[in-house]
C-alpha cells in the first residue's frame, strides 16, 4: 500500500533538519535530480580559461562545513537558503546548530562558490 502526501509529509514533519538533509541527498542520488538551484549550477562550471586546472579540483570532493556564524546571523540564514534551497525554519535550525554540515560530497570547487556566500555574509566555513 502506497503512502499519501499527508502521510509522508508528516513522516518528514518529524524528522530532525540533518534527517531531512540526509533525505534529500538520499532521493537526490536514488533519482539522479539534483535540488540546487539552477543558478548555482551554472556558477559552479568553469570558464574556458579555468578549465585547464580544475581536473584536479574537481576530483577532490567533500563536506561544506558552517564553522562559526559571526555577528549577521540574518545574512548567513539567507546564504544557506540559497545554497541549500531549505525553507527557513530549517536553514534558521542549521545556522542555530553550528558547526553543522551545509552540503555534503561536493565538489571543490562548488564549495569554494559557497565558501565566498557564506564568507560575504559575516560566516567561517570549511571544506572537509
Amino acid at each position: 500500500m502506497a503512502l499519501s502526501k499527508e502521510e509522508i509529509l508528516e513522516a518528514i514533519s518529524e524528522m530532525s533538519v540533518m534527517d531531512i538533509v540526509d533525505l534529500i541527498s538520499a532521493m537526490e542520488e536514488k533519482f539522479g535530480v539534483s535540488a540546487a538551484a539552477p543558478v548555482a549550477v551554472a556558477a559552479a562550471a568553469p570558464s574556458s580559461g579555468e578549465a585547464e586546472g580544475s581536473d584536479e579540483a574537481e576530483a577532490a570532493s567533500g563536506d561544506l562545513l558552517l564553522a562559526e556564524v559571526g555577528d549577521k546571523k540574518v545574512d548567513v540564514i539567507k546564504a544557506v537558503r540559497s545554497i541549500t534551497g531549505l525553507g527557513l525554519k530549517d536553514a534558521k535550525g542549521l545556522v542555530d546548530g553550528a558547526p553543522s554540515v551545509i552540503k555534503e560530497g561536493i565538489p571543490k570547487t562548488e564549495a569554494d562558490e559557497y565558501f565566498k556566500q557564506l564568507e560575504e555574509a559575516g560566516a567561517k566555513a570549511e571544506f572537509k
